[in-house]
Parts: C-alpha cells; sequence; structure tokens
C-alpha cells in the first residue's frame, strides 16, 4: 500500500510540475518557423509516433461513436473522409497532394489502399525524414518539405487535395485556401478536415470560452481558429469557380479521440515510459490541453469540420 501510496504521490507531483510549465511556457505561434520547430521536436522525441501510431490527427468512431481500437479509429478517419469526399472511384495514379502530411499516415494509406499517386508534403523537415523513413520505396508515395501558403507546385496540377487538421496552424486562412485551390485542377476534388471554432457572431465568447480557446492557441503553436462558416467564405472568395461545395461537421463521431489520447498513455506506460524521462514530463505536460480539447469539443465551442468541392472546368 505504501508504494501504491508513494507511486500516486510522484504521479500527483509530476502532473502538478506539468501543469505549471504548460501555463508558464506556451508554445505560441511565432510565424512558420515555430510550427516547424515544434513538428520537429515532437517527431525527434518519438512520444506521438509511440501511442498514437503514424497517424497524427483523430480517430473515427461512427455515429452515434463506438468503442475502437485507438489507432484502427485513426486508420478509418482516413478511409471515411475518402467515402465522403467521393474519392473511393477515382482511378488508380490519381495525383493527390496531401498538405500537412505528419509522417505519412494518410498518404501511404491513400496510396496503398486506393493506388494513389501521394505526395505528402509539411513544414516539418523532421516529420518528412521520417515519413519517408516509413514508406516503403515500392509504394507510390513520396515526401517534401513545402510551406502550405507558398507551394512549390505547379497551378492546376493534382486531381485531388486532401487536407486534414493543418489549417489551425496557419494565420492567412484566405491565403490558404486560395493555395489549396491554385494546385487543384479543373474537374479536381478538393478534401478538406479541421478543428474549427463555432461561429462567434450574434453569440459572442464568454469569459471562459475565450480563455479556452487562448489556451489551444498557445499550447500548440495555432494562430487562429477559423469557424465552418468562414472557412468556407475562404473557399468561395479564392477566386476559383468551384462547384458542389459541402461542410460537414464530424465533432460527434472524432470526439472520443482526446480522451482515448491520454488513456492509451496509461494504458500502454511502457511506451513512454522507455523514451526516457524527458518524454514523459512532455506526455504530462499535454494533458492539460488535451483535456481543453476534450471539454470544447464536447459542448461545442470547438467543431471538427469537413469541406469538399470540386474545382470547375474553364
Amino acid at each position: 500500500m505504501s508504494l501504491l501510496f508513494t507511486g500516486l504521490v510522484l504521479l500527483t507531483g509530476l502532473l502538478g510540475v506539468g501543469l505549471v510549465v504548460w501555463y508558464v511556457l506556451p508554445r505560441r505561434f511565432r510565424g512558420s518557423e515555430s510550427v516547424a520547430s515544434a513538428y520537429d521536436n515532437w517527431t525527434q522525441d518519438q512520444l506521438l509516433e509511440s501511442l498514437w501510431g503514424e497517424h497524427i490527427h483523430l480517430g473515427y468512431y461512427g455515429d452515434p461513436p463506438q468503442g475502437r481500437d485507438f489507432r484502427a479509429a485513426k486508420q478509418d478517419f482516413v478511409d471515411a473522409l475518402a467515402h465522403w469526399g467521393g474519392l473511393e472511384g477515382l482511378p488508380a495514379g490519381t495525383k493527390v497532394v496531401d498538405v500537412g502530411c505528419g509522417i505519412g499516415g494518410s498518404s501511404r494509406r491513400l496510396a496503398s489502399r486506393y493506388g494513389f499517386d501521394v505526395l505528402g508534403v509539411s513544414i516539418s523537415p523532421g516529420q518528412v525524414e521520417r515519413a519517408r523513413q516509413l514508406t516503403d520505396p515500392n509504394l507510390s508515395c513520396r515526401f517534401a518539405v513545402m510551406d502550405a501558403l507558398k507551394l512549390d507546385l505547379p497551378d492546376a496540377c493534382m486531381d485531388v487535395v486532401w487536407t486534414v487538421e493543418c489549417a489551425p496552424h496557419i494565420a492567412d486562412k484566405q491565403g490558404f485556401a486560395n493555395e489549396l485551390l491554385r494546385v487543384l485542377k479543373p474537374g479536381g476534388q478538393l478534401v478538406a478536415a479541421d478543428w474549427n471554432q463555432r461561429d462567434h457572431l450574434g453569440r459572442p465568447f464568454n469569459q471562459a470560452e475565450n480563455w479556452v480557446l487562448e489556451q489551444l492557441r498557445v499550447q500548440w503553436a495555432h494562430p487562429a481558429f477559423s469557424s465552418i462558416n468562414s472557412f468556407r467564405r475562404n473557399l468561395e472568395q479564392s477566386g476559383v469557380p468551384l462547384e458542389q461545395l459541402q461542410t460537414g461537421d464530424w465533432s460527434r463521431q472524432t470526439l472520443p479521440s482526446w480522451w482515448a489520447s491520454i488513456e492509451e498513455g496509461i494504458r500502454r506506460p511502457m511506451a513512454v515510459l522507455s523514451l526516457g524521462p524527458g518524454a514523459v514530463f512532455k506526455g504530462l505536460r499535454e494533458v492539460p490541453t488535451l483535456l481543453l480539447m476534450q471539454w470544447a469539443f464536447s459542448c461545442g465551442l470547438m467543431q471538427f469540420g469537413l469541406f469538399k468541392a470540386k474545382r470547375c472546368h474553364p
């Protein structure tokens, strides 16, 4: 009993220290370099990969949400979004760019399951290097370091533009929408999914909501969140003619991901402990943000928005 008590006291102390560091030393957005640095560090310490696997995004649990293995739900998310976006009937060899590809989980899934020719891009050199290490050389899937606001790609070169959980790291939302659609071919399909704040027009955020949103921005290098409607307007105002522009909300379908992220560390402690004390401390540091995300998405302050559209033929 004394050993258990000692362990609980130690864990409580570590959580307390992590909470202090979380609040005193936030990871504020300071330009694209701060985003690259944050993801380089997360990739180097291997904490995210050890717990989340190759997919650095939320999982899909159905509607209503069903109990699901954490990593399997992440892979299911890719397939569910591909289905929602109308990609299942596209032929092998379809050219896809995955903007904000992480360590390449979605890119590899799109290439292996659907036969697409995929280019994954990230602003993090560390992520791109790790994505290349994890990818079978026989798979039609490659990776490059690029800024999502300045893609090193010609106009109208991609059949599909795919982006998941990338926009919160970008200050210029209109510029992001413009660039996504610039590289999309006429007749091509845009499929996007992102964390969005609720619309505040007509119902301003209260003091508590403003505090939560501020923490969600400063802890993970987010300059700002769009609402679903505001990013839809960004797409409409891009100057690129679109048809079949639709939005969706998967807040309910993805909500279990936040608690599952914490639970995974509890269920598989050696995955964290084996990485050393630094990784343990970093893991504890992320818990407050994950809990705030859980609260924000469960009460509607945040929403998981989906966007799809076709670029019109001239």
